[in-house]
């Protein structure tokens, strides 16, 4: 199988490498020229992916329309405020019956679309049954190591769940097929927003009470917004929901959590991001999920929390406070 990865970011390139390890012919492109030729020179991402060595099967190519040449499986592994641009630049360039999967989590600010949505609005229509999405816990940095990974597959249509399913499979990596993208996309933007909260509270040193009950009012107010959009709500309660909510909550490989740590420390979101030298969707994903849940009445306090703290000057513990002391009420 040849397979395009567009997208030579650390979550890319430990898809990429998978896909490589299986004996798959893998390109990747990036808008970043000193990766590709780290990959192309050395089996390497030393910017993203530090330490690991890449299969020589995966190669890279400087353009979009070279790297998609041929290709039977095209993933998408942009951040989310890029899907559209790279979208549009690659659509002329990918043929129906290709499965597209989009691996990128996030809600699009300017329309308040899934990627998904996103994608459905820029490619041709014959495209639309083949796109899929990926999400669960599955930090790219484990991935790579070959560490047991499990995630969710999700597609309209079942067939190509299934493609993308058997294409990824292997001894370490465990895709499970679902029908609803709506809920895997729901569940994998807003638990970004979700950590950052947790960040804040970890790095208050607010301890494990406080850490599980984010986890789980968190998980509400997602499945909430999930199910507003058209979700199973038994979706928010596998892989792509409470498992990778779990996990960015949890670890300190997550960058969201990285980012409430930081700004519980005091110190301001540009900083922070320049630390971290990735993106933290979550940053991002506050605005456009606290803008969605707006148009579509949703409540979801910890978002709200979380988007007043990165844009309206709220201090971490103020938000703290004012989400702790709200009105009373019932659980269910």
């Amino acid at each position: 199988m040849r397979c395009s990865v567009l997208g030579a970011g650390s979550w890319g390139t430990a898809l990429a490498s998978n896909l490589a390890g299986k004996g798959y012919t893998v390109t990747a492109w990036d808008k970043d020229a000193g990766v590709l030729e780290d990959i192309t020179r050395n089996h390497r991402n030393e910017r993203y992916l530090p330490g690991a060595v890449l299969p020589p099967t995966l190669h890279a190519h400087a353009e979009v329309a070279k790297a998609l040449e041929g290709a039977e499986l095209v993933v998408l592994a942009v951040p989310s405020h890029a899907i559209r641009p790279v979208a549009i630049e690659a659509k002329r360039h990918v043929h129906a019956g290709v499965p597209i999967v989009c691996v990128a989590k996030g809600i699009e600010l300017e329309t308040l679309m899934t990627m998904s949505e996103v994608l459905e609005d820029v490619l041709p229509v014959p495209l639309h049954p083949y796109l899929a999405v990926l999400s669960g816990p599955s930090f790219a940095k484990e991935v790579a190591k070959g560490l047991p990974t499990a995630v969710t597959v999700a597609a309209r249509w079942e067939r190509v769940a299934k493609q993308v399913q058997d294409a990824f499979h292997s001894k370490s990596f465990r895709p499970y097929t679902s029908g609803d993208v709506v809920g895997c996309e729901i569940g994998g933007c807003v638990k970004n927003v979700v950590a950052i909260a947790a960040g804040i509270s970890d790095g208050f040193g607010f301890g494990a009470n406080a850490l599980a009950a984010l986890v789980t009012r968190g998980l509400a107010e997602i499945s909430r917004l999930a199910v507003r959009k058209g979700a199973n709500p038994l979706t928010l309660a596998g892989l792509a929901g409470l498992g990778d909510l779990v996990l960015t909550c949890s670890s300190d490989l997550s960058r969201n959590r990285t980012v409430g740590r930081g700004l519980a420390a005091g110190k301001t979101i540009e900083a922070i991001q320049q630390e971290l030298g990735q993106v933290a969707e979550g940053v991002r994903n506050a605005r456009s999920a606290h803008e969605l849940a707006k148009r579509l009445h949703v409540d979801m306090p910890i978002t709200d929390m979380v988007f007043r703290v990165l844009y309206e000057g709220v201090t971490p513990r103020d938000g703290v406070t004012q989400l702790m002391t709200r009105e009373t009420k019932p659980e269910m």
